[in-house]
């Protein structure tokens, strides 16, 4: 169930007008909160959305309808009709209360510019579950490439970005598909952009998975390559084709295995350490006393996919630990509910999380 609506207003910013009629022609109305009129009877009441002249109900509703069949769809037990630009919606007053809030969150998301899709329903849906605010999530905007702005989907990611901005040291440690090294991406090259730094650094280990390196063919470069390759395929999401070739020549960018980075001090940088699960307890040390002037570090991995030799524990399980608690360091936890790959995927990450939960109650069998 959504928040009450005594503590979100029926009526949004977006909105010109909310108003309500009774159930049944006979009932009784009160005065409701945002000077709304509720059925006398509480069980059911029906109210009226208009939208505002600046939102399209197409803009709103979505291609084919596809928003409005969401809301249908998570909202079972309330009826949704829509008439020009007004939108009614029937049935128990307490998730009619829920259904308008969102329909007002969603207004204010629109009139932001961004898309409304079933995806975004859904999300708004849980931000609202946790008493937050999907508009404060949904357009907060990080980057604008190609056409495409890149933001924050889910609450746990909204933490891990403003964790990045506010602290110099942010560990994101999640699933995959939670977006914590494309959206350290994102802020590494809006700080560029901004001139808060004068170079971006991206490095992960260079061996995984128990491969050798010296069974591949070709030349060093040509050897971990295949490692760096995520990492090359975000920067192309965010930069121009001719941007990224030119800023890598020049220095201003650089992707490198973490072995590269021993013995350098990194001043005036935005570094990534991705794929941090698997460096070891001295590696880990290393990079992070890289760490020079002006410069800003975010490490991220996924402690469930740890790929190095037995004996060899990982560095970011065991710096969560150590570092706990140091000033100016933050570490955020993704979980599935922030995965924004295909929704399959958080539903394999959720079930495997239960699957390790049932195993260590029952001794690790």
């Amino acid at each position: 169930m959504g928040p009450e609506m005594t503590n979100t207003p029926i009526t949004p910013a977006a909105a010109t007008a909310a108003t309500t009629s009774p159930a049944t022609v006979d009932s009784a109305s009160a005065a409701g909160p945002a000077g709304a009129a509720i059925s006398a009877d509480p069980a059911e009441v029906t109210r009226t959305l208009t939208l505002p002249e600046d939102v399209a109900p197409v803009t709103l509703l979505g291609a084919r309808d596809e928003v409005l069949r969401a809301i249908e769809k998570g909202f079972t037990d309330v009826d949704i009709h829509v008439r020009g630009t007004a939108v009614t919606v029937s049935g128990p007053a307490a998730r009619v209360d829920t259904v308008v809030v969102l329909l007002s969150e969603l207004i204010d998301v629109a009139r932001t510019g961004t898309p409304l899709t079933a995806d975004a329903v859904e999300r708004a849906v849980g931000l609202l579950e946790t008493s937050t605010r999907p508009t404060e999530v949904l357009t907060d905007d990080i980057l604008t490439s190609h056409g495409r702005t890149i933001r924050p989907k889910s609450l746990g990611q909204k933490a891990y970005t403003d964790a990045i901005e506010e602290s110099t040291i942010t560990f994101g440690i999640g699933p995959a598909g939670t977006g914590k090294t494309y959206l350290a991406m994102a802020k590494a090259v809006d700080a560029l952009a901004r001139k808060r730094v004068s170079r971006i650094i991206l490095t992960r280990p260079a061996v995984e998975a128990g491969e050798n390196l010296g069974f591949l063919p070709g030349s060093l470069t040509d050897k971990i390559d295949p490692y760096l390759r995520p990492l090359y395929d975000a920067l192309h999401d965010m930069l121009e084709p001719e941007a990224l070739p030119r800023l890598m020549a020049a220095g201003t960018i650089e992707v490198a295995p973490l072995a590269y980075m021993r013995g350098r001090t990194l001043n005036d940088a935005f570094i990534i350490l991705d794929e941090a699960q698997n460096t070891s307890s001295e590696q880990m040390k290393m990079f992070l006393t890289r760490l020079g002037f002006g410069s800003k570090v975010v490490v991220t991995g996924d402690i469930t996919q740890i790929d190095l030799p037995g004996g060899v524990r990982s560095g970011l399980r065991q710096v969560t630990q150590i570092l706990d608690g140091v000033e100016d360091i933050a570490f955020c936890a993704l979980t599935a509910r922030d995965v924004v790959r295909h929704k399959l995927v958080g539903r394999i990450v959720a079930a495997y999380d239960s699957y390790d939960s049932i195993q260590q109650g029952r001794g690790g069998r």
